[in-house]
């Protein structure tokens, strides 16, 4: 038998309320917890029902929208087709990529997965609450039926900035359900009280959430044409011709497999590191660039650098520095946050954790190889220790460096370093030895770096506008007495 000191013991303090009999009835007879939280309850009582405008309901009769999902169907994959879907953990991302492809064979409404522009989206299963207005980025893509589709009657913006909100968001999840996995239903936000503030207050937030999704697509359009001006100035094919180029496999075989001569054999023994397509990029590359350096080159970055793992101490908001992790990567206002400890983590927020606005951030850990470039923003916020990050020398280099890191050309040489039994891991050295090709044409090599940092400023000006939207309505609209 193993026993603890009485002091190792001790358990965390039990959340608990009282709840009239009349609370029950009016929730339709939810007995449900969560359905009587204080956070919920202090957000509808304290402050939805204290505000000094009426309440609407967000759904129902004479609710603000309408909402409802699609119904479950069994999905049939397929390799790279016309039917690329999306999964509801991607609606934060500021420019998702598919994460599937299914079949025109698939059982259900194909066109009915697509959202629409205007629409917002609602996470209903598993993680509950978080939300996106749909503009030009997310219009017509494929989501899975696990995201609710809320169509506004006016006022999106404004909506939408609701859900976003703390007060929003705590209300929302006193409506799930689920004893292992959460779930909310279309049906319950018939249930979520919003004030309802004069048109000329909503008009205001919905016009700055408008203008904040209106620079993301900016921002994503930006980005798509430094990808197009670098597969120009290197002359680069479409991944999938590289493939069909690098196949050197033996169809007699009954497994994938290729030849490596001995001569290339180096340190490792693994096969993916040896993957055909990495050779035919690096062949091409060599052939059309004016140099190829490596990530670590001093002249193109300052350091290449890993945090080393430590005990975290997380406190409320207030006193914290924001930290997360690789899942929250791609997103503009990273969704799950914590908060390291300012006071027990101080000199290590200001050394090897913190980071700076252009350098780049690679996961390392997990799912590898998630690129992405520091918005101005995010100085002073923490990624974890699962999260390279590469410093550029400078801004002359580091908007070109993020465009080539980022790009499918990219990817295959930063995965063939991938190594671990269980989980997968890159480590400081590997990404500091990923080629990277200068251009022949050293002012076009300028523009793609200055289009990228274009486009990180407009994100960073977008989140802005998101943040001054959601003070408006704090200031104006729920806690206005």
């Amino acid at each position: 038998m193993v026993t603890q000191p009485v002091e190792m013991l001790k358990e965390k303090p039990i959340k608990w309320t009282s709840v009239s009999v009349q609370e029950v009835i009016d929730s339709n007879y939810r007995l449900g917890a969560s359905m009587y939280s204080n956070d919920g309850r202090r957000a509808r009582k304290d402050l939805i029902e204290k505000c000094k405008w009426d309440t609407v309901y967000l759904c129902g009769e004479n609710g603000l929208a309408t909402a409802y999902y699609r119904t479950r169907f069994r999905r049939i994959y397929v390799d790279k087709q016309a039917f690329p879907i999306y999964q509801p953990a991607q609606i934060n991302e500021l420019y998702p990529k598919p994460s599937a492809y299914i079949s025109h064979s698939t059982q259900t409404d194909i066109d009915a997965l697509r959202v629409k522009r205007g629409q917002i989206l609602l996470t209903c299963s598993g993680t509950i609450g978080n939300c996106t207005y749909v503009r030009n980025t997310l219009h017509n893509l494929i989501f899975s039926h696990d995201v609710i589709r809320i169509e506004p009657k006016a006022y999106n913006g404004f909506i939408y900035a609701f859900l976003k909100s703390k007060t929003g968001f705590s209300i929302m999840n006193t409506n799930n359900y689920g004893a292992v996995i959460q779930h909310i239903e279309p049906e319950h936000l018939n249930h979520i009280p919003v004030p309802n503030p004069p048109s000329i207050l909503k008009q205001e937030i919905h016009d700055l959430i408008e203008a904040s999704f209106r620079l993301r697509d900016e921002s994503n359009d930006l980005m798509d044409e430094a990808q197009i001006l670098l597969k120009t100035a290197l002359q680069l094919p479409s991944i999938e011709a590289f493939h069909e180029r690098a196949e050197q496999f033996d169809n007699i075989a009954s497994v994938l497999n290729y030849s490596v001569p001995s001569s290339e054999v180096i340190d490792r023994l693994d096969g993916p590191f040896y993957v055909p397509i990495v050779k035919a990029i690096g062949q091409h590359i060599t052939k059309t660039a004016r140099e190829v350096v490596k990530v670590g080159d001093s002249r193109i970055s300052q350091d290449v650098t890993l945090p080393v793992r430590f005990k975290r101490i997380y406190v409320e908001e207030d006193s914290g520095a924001m930290f997360f992790g690789g899942k929250q990567l791609y997103e503009l206002d990273p969704s799950n946050k914590k908060y390291l400890s300012i006071g027990q983590h101080k000199e290590r927020i200001t050394g090897d954790l913190g980071i700076h606005a252009n350098s780049i951030l690679i996961t390392r850990s997990g799912t590898i190889g998630k690129v992405a470039i520091v918005p101005e923003h995010w100085e002073g916020w923490i990624p974890n220790e699962h999260i390279i990050r590469v410093v550029p020398i400078d801004n002359e280099i580091a908007g070109y460096l993020y465009a080539w890191l980022s790009s499918d050309y990219a990817y295959p040489l930063i995965t063939r370093y991938i190594h671990g039994a269980v989980i997968d891991e890159i480590n400081v050295e590997q990404v500091s030895e990923i080629a990277v090709p200068l251009l022949r044409d050293e002012n076009v090599q300028r523009e793609i770096n200055d289009t990228v940092l274009e486009a990180n400023r407009k994100r960073t000006e977008a989140y802005n506008l998101e943040q001054k939207a959601l003070r408006v309505l704090d200031e104006k609209v729920i806690y206005a007495r």
